[in-house]
């Protein structure tokens, strides 16, 4: 019988079908993030599959554990930063992502409603009415700004940057892009304009991010950039964390150079801060939005992570290749 270990509790409808595959199937008792030293005493026991998340980091040494036996690793996140690919391919184990239409569009709405959230100042004008300090309509009281005839950069037009394209043109506003590679069958369905990331960042007054991160992308966005950027403008981060230089950010919000940022993702997460004793504190900053990870946390996203996943899985398991296979450089 194949044996597949669950690192967290994920939705059931993963967990069933692999059950129907007839395989057997174990979750984490933990409410939390497993440990090293409880997934080694666990892999131990002999699995044919690891399904792991995001805040899961597999390394070689982890997956000797669970050699010979372990034949596929299912990431449950379209990110696979937090396992060692370099080692993966060493001992020619599959691992396998979770991309789906419902985590693009639930990303991308997110990224939207940080836009919204920041340009109407909606956080602030929440706090200021709950402490008792609204005391009637005033016309100068939490003045925000219009996202329509705004400019919106994407840097990354993948499956999520599309998704939010489509969005962001839905409000009148105008969309240019960076990437890698120019998509020009895009450009043409959408108007959405290529330019170099100098330009971007000169015009945007939203930028959202949208790449992965490798090594090429840590610190995509320093001292450097934030500079570049308009005083007015806004960063959208919903990639990775170390994807935005974090002390960097914080000193351009607190210069005035940039006018805010929203974050669901952080350089040193769990920490918001990677520095706790750091003066420069983003949660103490109004021009913050912050949300913990939770870009693509809706019912129909993290279902369909599932199904991926289990798919994934069963296919390994099968002998034929996943639908989601990460590929090695």
């Amino acid at each position: 019988m194949k044996k597949v270990f669950v690192t967290r509790q994920i939705p059931d409808v993963g967990i069933k079908m692999l059950k129907q595959k007839g395989y057997q199937v174990k979750v984490s008792p933990y409410d939390r993030v497993i440990k090293k030293r409880e997934l080694v005493r666990e892999l131990k026991k002999g699995y044919d599959a690891l399904f792991c998340l995001l805040t899961d980091k597999i390394d070689g040494k982890i997956m000797d554990v669970g050699l010979p036996r372990l034949k596929v690793i299912a990431n449950y996140a379209v990110g696979f930063d937090n396992i060692d690919l370099n080692a993966a391919k060493e001992r020619k184990l599959i691992i396998t992502n979770t991309p789906s239409d419902q985590v693009n569009e639930s990303v991308a709405e997110h990224v939207i409603s940080l836009m919204f959230t920041l340009a109407h100042r909606v956080v602030e004008a929440d706090n200021f009415t709950r402490a008792g300090k609204y005391k009637g309509w005033q016309p100068d009281l939490f003045i925000g700004q219009n996202l329509m005839n705004k400019t919106m950069g994407i840097i990354g037009l993948g499956r999520i940057g599309k998704a939010t394209v489509r969005r962001a043109q839905g409000m009148d506003m105008t969309v240019i892009y960076h990437d890698l590679y120019r998509d020009r069958e895009f450009e043409k369905k959408s108007k959405a304009k290529f330019v170099s990331k100098a330009d971007l960042l000169k015009k945007s007054d939203f930028i959202s991010l949208n790449v992965p991160l490798l090594d090429s992308t840590r610190h995509l966005m320093s001292t450097k950039e934030f500079k570049q950027m308009k005083k007015t403008a806004f960063i959208i981060n919903t990639a990775r964390g170390p994807v935005v230089d974090e002390l960097a950010l914080v000193k351009a919000l607190t210069k005035g150079e940039i006018a805010g940022a929203g974050l669901d993702v952080y350089e040193c997460e769990p920490l918001i801060d990677c520095n706790p004793r750091d003066h420069y504190e983003l949660r103490k900053m109004n021009n913050v939005i912050m949300t913990p990870h939770t870009a693509s946390a809706t019912i129909e996203a993290r279902e369909a992570m599932a199904t991926v996943a289990a798919k994934n899985i069963i296919a390994a398991l099968s002998g034929r290749r996943p639908p989601n296979q990460v590929k090695f450089k």
